[in-house]
């Protein structure tokens, strides 16, 4: 890699930890590609996707969002959730503006690029397919579930998630990113719901286990009922490494510190518990563990603190 280029970093992932990540990696001097599920079935998002035969665009109304220096007012109206309007009510306004967009260029991913042209976005960002896909659980009883919404509604043990219609055809640019890394990122987000739907697209499976980059896993905080019930973070490393085929993370960021009794009494009602540090196991899995204080409270919420996941994460280029 040549001193004048900044180096090419790849985050792969959906849901509300994708944009978090990305808030703080676009500061740095980096080549940016942000590659983004489109998978989700629930909501505004269900509705464009299955009334206009589009790929799900509501995490990537967040990403773009999350990417974007346009002025505050600007974005949000791109993130406006409409409250009235039989037909109007529960849609997003950027939901709409991506699904009128993609009808004018032709196709989601130009769709996408001229939106993030009108918003001044830094860096790039991929939709893993053009196609409208559906993601599927088998569950360790055998039950089969299906669509992203319904996964962690069954409360189940998730034996492997896979994607209808097979073969789903990646988008090129996506993979070839990927190939051209230095870093890939895996952003936290929903393990089997945001996160796998684009690791298991055969072609980007490929393309990450015989990447040349270094590959970070940015560890959930906490665990998510139905889906990581009880989950150390080795559990959710093993999972990744059992749907790409191969062990392919390199290093890991985890939150080593207490989370404090009050905020895990709100999440107590969600079902959801801390993810357990299991250091020794992670160690013996030969990956470069990376832990500290990696969170920042929000409006009693917690999630992962940009600037600090950013700056450990630049050390990796």
């Amino acid at each position: 890699m040549g001193t004048e280029a900044n180096p090419k970093v790849v985050a792969i992932g959906g849901g509300t930890g994708m944009p978090v990540l990305l808030r703080g990696l676009k500061k740095l001097p980096v080549d940016l590609t942000a590659i983004v599920t489109v998978a989700d079935d629930g909501g505004s998002t269900g509705r464009i996707r299955n009334e206009m035969d589009i790929p799900a665009p509501g995490d990537i109304r967040n990403v773009i969002a999350a990417l974007s220096d346009a002025e505050p007012m600007l974005l949000e109206l791109f993130q406006h959730r409409f409250s009235h309007g039989n037909g109007l009510s529960g849609h997003s306004m950027g939901n709409l503006l991506l699904a009128a967009m993609t009808s004018v260029t032709g196709n989601f991913n130009n769709g996408i690029k001229e939106i993030s042209r009108v918003l001044n976005v830094k860096g790039k960002i991929y939709p893993i397919s053009n196609e409208n896909m559906s993601l599927h659980a088998e569950m360790e009883d055998g039950e089969i579930v299906s669509g992203e919404s319904n996964i962690p509604l069954a409360q189940k043990k998730i034996k492997r998630v896979f994607l209808e219609p097979q073969p789903v055809k990646p988008l090129p640019n996506a993979v070839r990113a990927i190939k051209s890394a230095d870093l890939i990122v895996i952003s936290p987000g929903s393990l089997y719901t945001s996160i796998m739907p684009n690791l298991i697209v055969p072609q980007v499976k490929e393309a990450i286990a015989s990447s040349k980059a270094k590959v970070v896993y940015v560890c959930n905080a906490m665990t998510q009922d139905g889906e990581t019930t009880n989950y150390s973070a080795a559990d959710h490393v093993k999972a990744i490494h059992d749907h790409i085929g191969e062990p392919c993370i390199d290093a890991i960021v985890v939150h080593n510190k207490k989370i404090p009794d009050e905020i895990q009494a709100l999440y107590k009602s969600e079902n959801a518990t801390p993810v357990t540090f299991d250091e020794t196991r992670l160690n013996k899995m030969g990956l470069n563990v990376i832990a500290g204080n990696i969170l920042a409270e929000s409006n009693g919420s917690l999630r992962h603190d940009n600037e600090k996941i950013a700056s450990l994460l630049y050390n990796f280029v």
